[in-house]
């Protein structure tokens, strides 16, 4: 048993080490795509307001044309900031609540559905927005950010 682990140990070893390096890289794509996405999305709420606001209307959301120039700008610069990777998990954090509110306000159905019909839930608008802020949260920017470039400067 001892030799069949010290045969597989390196293998396993070089795969673990492989993988670890493709963290940033990943984390660095996730950011581009999701941050180009969340700006889009909040360009075009911040331009198409009287249609947002009427549609936070509907929802019942309190003070719905401020709501949805909060909302926009939130979108739109945070998705900025991703792309930058400048205050990523602080980012990541406002992102994440920005999508679970968008879940409980127009998707509740889908967000109630997660454990009894997960395909709804993973396939509601809010999902992938989600999860990519998320991800940014627990996991960082990455090396490839101005986070870890202001962090490197200010440790020498």
């Amino acid at each position: 048993m001892n030799s069949i682990i010290s045969t597989l140990r390196r293998p396993y070893e070089l795969f673990v080490s492989a993988a670890s390096g493709a963290q940033s890289p990943f984390l660095l794509l996730v950011r581009l795509y999701w941050g180009w996405q969340f700006a889009q999305t909040g360009w075009g709420k911040l331009h198409h307001l009287e249609q947002v606001t009427g549609f936070f209307t509907t929802l019942g959301l309190p003070a719905p044309g401020a709501t949805a120039i909060f909302v926009g700008c939130v979108e739109l610069f945070g998705g900025l900031l991703l792309i930058a990777g400048l205050g990523s998990r602080l980012t990541g954090l406002v992102l994440t609540g920005n999508m679970l509110v968008a879940y409980i306000t127009a998707d509740r159905e889908a967000l109630l559905s997660v454990f009894s019909n997960p395909g709804k839930f993973y396939g509601a608008d809010p999902y992938t927005f989600l999860f990519a802020a998320v991800l940014v949260l627990i996991f960082g920017p990455g090396c490839f950010a101005l986070d870890t470039l202001i962090a490197r400067r200010f440790r020498t």
